[in-house]
C-alpha cells in the first residue's frame, strides 16, 4: 500500500518559503504544518517572521503560536505533534505541507529519527553554564567535538544551545546524539516525503536578510522583546532565538543600537549559510530557485509530487 504523500518545503531564512507554501496550499487544497522552531512560540511574531493572519490567506496553519515562550519545546515533541497534524490534514482529504527552516525538525520527519526527551539535570546544566561564563564556549565546543565529532560538524562554535544539548544527551543517556539518530533511523518512516529546498543566489539572499532585519526593527522588534521580558519570567529556549538575544544584549546595555543591528544581520547571514549546508545533504531533494517565481515553482512541485 502506497504511503500518503507529504510535501516538505525547507530552505534558508528569507528565501521565500512562506509565500510559496501559502500559494501552493491554495492551488492543491493543502494545509500547512510549521517546522520553524521559533514560530512555535506565542508573542514572538516580528523576530520570527511569523506570517500574519492576512498573509495566511485562510489557509489552516499548525504549530504556529502553539506554546508559551516559558516552555521548553523539544524536537521529540515537535515530531509527535507534527505527525498528529499531518494525520489531521490527511483525514480531511487535504495535502499536508510542512514548511520551515529548522533542519533538526525536518530530519526528525524524513529520517524517522526518534529524539528522546531527556530530563534536564539542573546541576549539570549549571556546571556547564558556569564553564561558559568563566571560559567561554570554546572549551565546551571542543569537549562536545571529542564526544560526538559527527554531530559537531554542523554546529557553530557560537551555538550555545546545540553545544550544550550534545553534552547533555551524552550525560543523560551514555549515548551520543549521533548514535541515537542512527539507531532510530532503522524504524523507517510513515509517509512518502517529497522534499523541496527553496534558495536563491547568495548575494541576493544576503540583501533580503539585511532588508528583513531593517524591516523587523521598524515594525517594533525591540518593543516586542521588551514586552516579552515584562510578560514572561523565564525563556529556557525562546530568548536564545536569533534576533531576540541580540536585542536583549542591547537592552541590557552590553552593546549599542548600531552594534545590535549589525550583529543581527551578521548572525542571520551565518545562520542562512549553515541552513544551506544542512539542506545540501538531502540527496533526494528538489532545489527551487526563488527567483523563478511561485507559479513556476508550484508547477515543478506538482510535477514531482503528482
Amino acid at each position: 500500500m502506497a504511503k500518503p504523500k507529504v510535501i516538505i518545503i525547507c530552505g534558508p531564512t528569507a528565501s521565500g518559503k512562506t509565500s510559496l507554501s501559502i500559494d501552493l496550499a491554495k492551488e492543491i487544497n493543502g494545509e500547512i504544518i510549521s517546522s520553524d522552531s521559533m514560530q512555535i512560540y506565542k508573542d514572538m511574531n516580528i523576530g520570527s517572521a511569523k506570517p500574519t493572519i492576512e498573509e495566511m490567506g485562510n489557509i489552516k496553519h499548525y504549530l504556529i503560536d502553539h506554546v508559551s515562550p516559558e516552555e521548553r519545546y523539544s524536537v521529540a515533541r515537535f515530531k509527535e505533534e507534527a505527525q498528529e497534524a499531518i494525520e489531521q490534514v490527511l483525514l480531511k482529504g487535504k495535502t499536508p505541507i510542512v514548511v520551515g527552516g529548522t533542519g533538526l525538525y525536518v530530519n526528525s520527519l524524513i529520517y524517522g529519527i526518534e529524539y528522546r526527551d531527556i530530563n534536564i539535570d539542573l546541576e549539570y546544566r549549571n556546571k556547564l553554564e558556569d564553564i561558559v561564563s568563566k571560559n567561554g564556549l570554546s572549551l565546551l565546543f571542543d569537549e562536545a567535538a571529542q564526544i560526538d565529532p559527527e554531530a559537531m560538524k554542523t554546529i557553530s562554535k557560537n551555538d550555545k544551545k546545540r553545544i550544550l544539548r550534545v553534552l547533555e544527551i551524552y550525560h543523560a543517556t551514555g549515548k551520543t546524539k549521533t548514535q541515537q539518530e542512527l539507531e532510530s533511523r532503522k524504524n523507517g518512516v510513515k509517509y512518502d516525503y517529497k522534499v523541496f529546498v527553496v534558495s536563491m543566489k547568495r548575494d541576493k539572499l544576503y540583501d533580503r536578510i539585511n532588508n528583513r532585519v531593517d524591516s523587523m526593527l521598524k515594525k517594533g522588534l525591540v518593543q516586542e522583546v521588551e514586552n516579552l521580558i515584562k510578560k514572561y519570567k523565564i525563556f529556557p529556549t525562546a530568548m536564545q532565538a536569533l534576533g531576540y538575544k541580540e536585542v536583549k544584549e542591547y537592552l541590557d546595555g552590553f552593546i549599542t543600537e548600531e552594534e545590535m543591528v549589525e550583529k543581527i544581520k551578521i548572525e542571520t547571514r551565518r545562520y542562512a549559510k549553515r541552513q544551506l549546508t544542512w539542506f545540501k545533504r538531502y540527496k533526494d531533494a528538489i532545489w527551487l530557485d526563488s527567483e523563478n517565481g511561485n507559479k513556476n515553482n508550484i508547477n515543478i512541485i506538482m510535477e514531482e509530487v503528482y
